[in-house]
């Protein structure tokens, strides 16, 4: 066209041979669904699977919860520079005893500087029976003792 028209006619659809909305489908709903299929619903996804359990926190020993048992001891390297010094006594570790039983986390409570890694590197190596909770193993929080004492 050369000129503009005077009034623009609103589109209704009906010129494309379709009824209902422009844009919409035959055979679809009123209002309309984005994503919609003709003649019904396209099955829903599965829900996705709940997570796993997150682990169980370590409990720490006392009252119901009884120590495990020691099935692997371990005994410290005495260090030389502590025998030639006569540093004797005892060191105090907090050990994490995982539901295997193996030692997963082991820090100095009690220190004696010239003591403190032989007790760790020997508290480490140690293994438990697992300590069960409503028949569950769990990780246990401990207090041990390692001696250090000069023949």
């Amino acid at each position: 066209p050369v000129e503009a028209p005077s009034e623009i006619k609103p589109e209704t659809g009906i010129e494309q041979g379709v009824k209902g909305a422009v844009g919409g489908v035959e055979g679809g709903v009123v209002g309309g669904v984005t994503g919609g299929i003709v003649g019904g619903l396209e099955a829903a996804p599965p829900p996705p699977p709940p997570p796993p359990p997150p682990p169980a926190a370590p409990v720490r020993v006392g009252g119901n919860i009884k120590p495990p048992t020691k099935v692997k001891d371990v005994k410290p390297v005495y260090p030389a520079i502590a025998q030639s010094a006569r540093v004797q006594g005892v060191v105090i570790i907090e050990a994490t005893i995982g539901p295997d039983g193996k030692v997963q986390e082991a820090k100095v409570l009690r220190s004696i500087p010239l003591l403190d890694a032989a007790a760790l590197d020997a508290v480490r190596q140690w293994q438990f029976t697992p300590t069960l909770l409503n028949n569950v193993p769990v990780p246990v929080i401990m207090t041990v003792t390692v001696n250090f004492t000069l023949q």
